[in-house]
């Protein structure tokens, strides 16, 4: 981990400068610009608000907010799961060329994101307001549940973009396995109130790290309620693992991702 966190204190700012190189081109061509990133998640709440808010009749209270905090939970989880599995494949040209420890390149595309992210929170703001939802010092702790998810996030980014660069069907059984994922983590949905008597019901919150992940962003910001600490303290420590297994892969194959490549 020493070599680790030296090269995270080398190469940070070149992570950062290819985070606004690459938000700078998604851009360019585009006549909305910037307001796309502002456009995507307000449309995706809205289609979700709908359909199962009017068409499905759903009475959670704070709907469209519940909607959106879930989307931005998982919008954050999917970019960077499915952008990490052929993260180095995509680099080809730098990875063959010049030397640069693989995980700075997930480090930077998770800038970019955490950046879209930050735009959906500012996004949130005026939601809240208009749907008259109390703001409290419990807001705040929004900061360390996204902590917890970007730290397991990472971790399980970083196994993937190894096994990315050898198995080629991974990127397609990655995305069906999110697209289960998804429905199973209640982004439209209350997994408590919905599955309410189903035994499965508390597993799905407990073994799936997104969806807890969800749970306790909604407690902070709607119910007005300190998070589980044990839960994030449990999943922050497997994030942890999963962070140091992957950065020991990486050291110990990086040399012949280039020969594979």
């Amino acid at each position: 981990m020493k070599k680790f966190i030296f090269n995270i204190r080398r190469y940070y700012k070149y992570a950062i400068y290819s985070a606004k190189a690459e938000l700078k081109s998604e851009v360019a061509d585009s006549y909305l610009n910037w307001l796309w990133w502002i456009i995507e998640p307000l449309c995706f709440m809205l289609i979700y608000t709908f359909v199962f808010g009017t068409v499905f009749q759903n009475n959670e209270k704070y709907f469209a907010s519940f909607v959106f905090v879930g989307l931005i939970a998982w919008e954050f989880f999917n970019r960077m799961i499915l952008g990490s599995v052929k993260l180095i494949i995509n680099n080809r040209d730098l990875v063959t060329k010049v030397y640069i420890p693989k995980y700075i390149l997930l480090l930077s595309k998770s800038f970019t994101y955490l950046f879209k992210t930050g735009i959906s929170f500012l996004i949130l703001i005026p939601l809240l307001i208009f749907q008259h939802v109390p703001f409290t010092w419990h807001m705040l702790l929004c900061i360390p549940i996204f902590m917890v998810l970007y730290v397991l996030t990472f971790g399980i980014g970083l196994i993937l973009m190894h096994f990315g660069v050898t198995l080629n069907d991974l990127a397609n059984l990655t995305n069906i396995g999110l697209k289960m994922v998804f429905y199973l983590s209640g982004v439209f949905y209350n997994i408590q109130k919905r599955l309410k008597g189903r035994w499965f019901a508390p597993y799905l919150l407990r073994a799936n790290p997104i969806a807890f992940c969800m749970h306790e962003l909604r407690k902070v910001f709607l119910e007005q309620k300190i998070p589980s600490i044990q839960g994030l303290g449990f999943w922050l420590l497997v994030g942890l693992v999963l962070c140091m297994i992957g950065v020991h892969v990486i050291h110990k194959n990086e040399n012949s991702y280039a020969k594979v490549i």
